[in-house]
């Protein structure tokens, strides 16, 4: 009998263990991948937004490296160089009958220079780098140094 009751107790308490075995259910299981979706989703459109913004620093980057490049080309010029004259200034030509505006691949790079401004004997120079639907200006002066 022994054995018998000892059968009886194990079939009993491996019942009681299948009924109260944890697990999650059908309902737990699909809230949890809803959750998860919507989280990859946001990361999803992160990266789409990063994407964009790492391109429009590329184009920026672009831009102010081409206007640095002509502000160097400008500054390294004498103050009465016919490059650095007023008539010059889009559409008009200077003296030698250049224009102030260049073409580089999908760039336009052009300036224009204010004579005596903001001080006398120094010359404002604006250089406009447009392209790939952005714009940069870049300014700076240009004293007269020679004597």
């Amino acid at each position: 009998m022994r054995s018998e009751k000892a059968q009886l107790t194990y079939t009993e308490t491996r019942t009681e263990k299948l009924k109260k075995e944890d697990g999650f259910t059908l309902i737990e299981v699909l809230i949890a991948i809803t959750i998860f979706a919507v989280g990859l989703l946001a990361v999803a459109a992160m990266q789409n937004s990063a994407i964009l913004m790492n391109s429009n620093a590329g184009k920026l980057t672009n831009l102010s490296t081409l206007g640095m490049d002509k502000i160097e080309e400008l500054s390294a010029l004498s103050y009465n160089d016919p490059w650095l004259e007023t008539a010059g200034n889009p559409p008009g030509n200077d003296t030698a009958g250049n224009t102030h505006e260049e073409v580089s691949g999908d760039y336009t790079i052009s300036w224009t220079v204010i004579d005596d401004n903001p001080l006398t004997s120094t010359k404002n120079i604006t250089v406009t780098v447009t392209g790939r639907g952005k714009t940069a200006f870049i300014s700076f002066l240009k004293p007269n140094i020679s004597t």
